[in-house]
């Protein structure tokens, strides 16, 4: 726009008229202040304005980015804990269990021990029993035995000491087995 009022007033002076010139040259000029002063600032500030607000809007993009990638890195962290307690939970679990286990196994197994020891205590008594009863059914024959050999009634001394000599002999036997 500039250049055509140059060569506007160029042409102006070439073809006579130069107080005509002048006039273009100072409206010009004229022209030129007002559009700094009403046109030109206003434009400057807007497009000052929307520089800042494209800046602004650039920053908030970046801190929102910058967010995002740290919340996505905290819920990865947190996914990792989560992936880390539940190993450990498994292994807490497993290790309860297996100690359950072994607790199990020991308590069954000396039970067993028990039951056992038991029935071997039981299985004397019943033999220390059936010897004893064995020894005064064995005592009550031979005394019968002896009597009718005899013929005649032991009394209760003689009686106790055929009953002690046939223990004796039988107790060797049975030990000598």
């Amino acid at each position: 726009m500039a250049n055509g009022l140059v060569i506007a007033a160029k042409a102006t002076i070439v073809n006579g008229s130069t107080g005509d010139s002048l006039i273009l040259i100072i409206a010009f000029i004229l022209l030129l202040i007002l559009l700094k002063h009403f046109a030109w600032k206003p434009v400057v500030k807007m497009m000052d304005d929307r520089q800042k607000k494209i800046s602004d809007d650039l920053d908030g993009a970046a801190d929102s980015r910058a967010k995002a990638e740290a919340m996505a890195a905290k819920r990865q962290a947190e996914l990792k804990n989560s992936k880390a307690e539940a190993i450990q939970i498994v292994n807490t679990a497993k290790t309860n269990g297996e100690k359950r286990r072994d607790q199990i196994v020991s308590d069954a197994q000396t039970e067993a021990s028990q039951v056992k020891d038991k029935a071997h205590a039981d299985a004397d008594q019943v033999r220390t029993e059936a010897l004893n009863s064995a020894r005064a059914e064995v005592g009550q024959i031979a005394i019968d035995i002896a009597e009718s050999l005899i013929k005649k009634d032991l009394d209760t001394q003689d009686q106790q000491n055929l009953i002690d000599a046939y223990i004796k002999g039988l107790t060797n036997a049975d030990e000598t087995k």
